[in-house]
């Protein structure tokens, strides 16, 4: 009787210990967890919202939704879409507040409200570097973003990831 006693709890125990081990590396290499600080993303992100984020693999395009790393004047992990990649030339018409890339006029359903030009990172029309992102907040005049000297343009080496999932509403954040 002990020996199937043991012979359970060992089972137990190994079936415990393979579980860990098996989402230790999941979370460390494949998906990691991030939380939203602040409203730059309202209406799609909400202060405190928690994300599965993939590990970054450096093929960003537009619209995606990346968390940034890259050292900025707050001090914080950074939640921003990604509106140009590297090469791609970025306008901001300060009459119109349209978005516009390469010359083609941005289609920005997910945006709060039309884009002001608050930043004093750039003269537009600016081209991002190879190697960079231009990112803003869907909540365009809530948001510390590439517009501001305090951001910039981001290293595409401090995406630490992609969002792809918001935890709690259950719902996927894909690519628009």
């Amino acid at each position: 009787m002990k020996q199937k006693q043991a012979a359970a709890i060992y089972d137990f125990a190994s079936v415990l210990l393979t579980s860990i081990i098996a989402v230790a590396v999941i979370f460390t290499f494949f998906f990691k967890i991030s939380t939203v600080n602040g409203d730059s993303m309202r209406n799609t992100l909400h202060n405190g919202d928690q994300l599965i984020i993939t590990a970054h693999d450096s093929d960003v395009e537009y619209g995606d939704i990346v968390i940034i790393s890259q050292p900025n004047a707050y001090n914080e992990v950074l939640v921003k879409r990604v509106i140009a990649t590297g090469g791609q030339t970025v306008n901001i018409d300060g009459d119109t507040h349209e978005v516009s890339v390469d010359g083609v006029v941005l289609d920005e359903p997910y945006i709060r409200e039309k884009t002001r030009l608050l930043g004093d990172a750039f003269t537009y029309p600016v081209t991002v570097p190879e190697g960079c992102v231009f990112v803003m907040g869907d909540n365009r005049n809530e948001s510390g973003d590439s517009r501001y000297k305090a951001v910039g343009m981001i290293d595409e080496r401090y995406i630490v990831g992609q969002a792809v999932y918001r935890i709690g509403d259950s719902s996927l954040l894909t690519r628009d």
